[in-house]
């Protein structure tokens, strides 16, 4: 392809499309049940379980510290499934381009999202393009959908929540939020974070090893604070938090006390939330802590019965209610 930056006849159906498919998504996503020819593929599995999951990305800037659109497009989509208690097999793409985009870029992009599929072992087997006019779009958008087998006998849910149950947490929160504002350069703040944007997958398989394990969650919009609300309002019971056992990284904490935003509200997406009968959080934290990305894993609250409320006690003694997010404080976060 000789195209230097998108333009509409790219996205036409005809000779220029077929270049940019072939030449961009083919070429970097080939494997054996990619057919561009086709309008439906066949996909074997295992006789088990099918999970299904559909997710949309529309991160600004595109590329950041620690991942891109195309990385978190795989990360996200495969976590979803991940923290279902399923392991990802098949992928489709769907790419939005807006006229413009530098090809390079587009195709820097997409080599990073066929990295991130080829370490989990998770197969793009269909897609699809279009091109938008310039100034109709953010460069890029990508839609996926995610499919992934489960062993039946798994179960793992909202209702299996008990009072007395442990809640862990895989790594520091807000860190993907705060890299990319930064990326932004907004109120004239740089720095350099990296996004905690990674798989889940090898944390998850680890956590259903274990009989006591309820209920797993990726607090992506809306951070830590919303999965926990989440949990409170399905069960009608209190959780209460232990601020001083939530891993905040420093420069997350520094950014969100000048900005005056909360660390517990920002998106992760490299983080996995999971609750566990108490008597098997200890060695479930042991096995997670083993593992390089959620060396700062933590036991980080409990469930109470009754009440229906967030309460963090906070590290001078005191508690305070976590509301329920209202406002978005930082869009475009993924």
């Amino acid at each position: 392809m000789e195209d230097k930056y998108i333009t509409l006849a790219h996205g036409n159906g005809g000779r220029f499309m077929r270049e940019l498919i072939d030449s961009v998504f083919v070429r970097h996503l080939a494997n054996p049940g990619l057919d561009v020819h086709a309008d439906a593929v066949t996909l074997p599995l295992l006789g088990k379980e099918l999970m299904f999951t559909t997710d949309g990305f529309s991160v600004q800037p595109l590329e950041f510290p620690g991942g891109d659109i195309g990385s978190l497009a795989v990360h996200g989509t495969t976590n979803d499934l991940a923290v279902a208690g399923a392991i990802p097999r098949y992928l489709s793409l769907n790419a939005f381009i807006e006229e413009g985009l530098e090809v390079a870029q587009l195709e820097r992009i997409v080599i990073s999202l066929a990295q991130a599929a080829q370490e989990i072992d998770v197969q793009v087997v269909a897609g699809d393009t279009k091109v938008v006019p310039r100034g109709n779009g953010g460069g890029l958008y990508l839609a996926t959908t995610g499919i992934g087998v489960r062993e039946k006998q798994l179960s793992l849910a909202l209702n299996r929540i008990m009072p007395g149950d442990a809640i862990l947490v895989s790594g520091s929160v807000g860190d993907h939020g705060t890299a990319v504002m930064l990326a932004r350069e907004q109120f004239g703040l740089k720095g350099s974070l990296k996004s905690d944007a990674a798989t889940v997958l090898p944390l998850t398989k680890m956590l259903m090893d274990y009989s006591g394990l309820r209920f797993m969650r990726d607090p992506t919009r809306g951070g830590l604070a919303t999965v926990v609300h989440e949990i409170s309002q399905f069960t009608g019971h209190t959780v209460r938090l232990h601020q001083q056992q939530i891993p905040v990284r420093p420069q997350v904490q520094s950014v969100c006390e000048m900005l005056g935003f909360d660390p517990h509200y920002l998106a992760c997406e490299g983080r996995v939330i999971a609750v566990i009968d108490n008597a098997q959080a200890d060695d479930a934290l042991e096995a997670m802590r083993q593992h390089p990305t959620a060396l700062e894993a933590a036991l980080i609250g409990y469930v109470e019965e009754g009440g229906g409320h967030v309460v963090l006690e906070t590290e001078l003694g005191g508690e305070r209610i976590l509301e329920e997010l209202e406002d978005d404080p930082l869009p475009r976060i993924c």
